[in-house]
């Protein structure tokens, strides 16, 4: 006995969008990471490449008592 198969198969893709989420997420964390490395490492950062220091310190001594003259 033949058992003839006449059905045709046919395959929907219905996932095409999440490929291009995907590759959204991928770019946002790139972007992400050269936001971090951009202000906490690179020439963005506020700390360790400037030479200019404002040393406002001043040593500032208080005038001498002088004991009252006296009986």
């Amino acid at each position: 006995m033949t058992h003839e198969h006449d059905h045709d198969t046919v395959v929907v893709d219905g996932d095409s969008g999440s490929s291009m989420g995907a590759i959204l997420g991928v770019l946002g964390i790139i972007v992400l990471l050269v936001a971090i490395w951009y202000f906490a490492l690179g020439p963005g950062s506020s700390g360790g490449g400037s030479t200019t220091t404002n040393d406002n310190d001043i040593n500032v001594n208080p005038p001498a008592s002088v004991a009252p003259a006296g009986s």
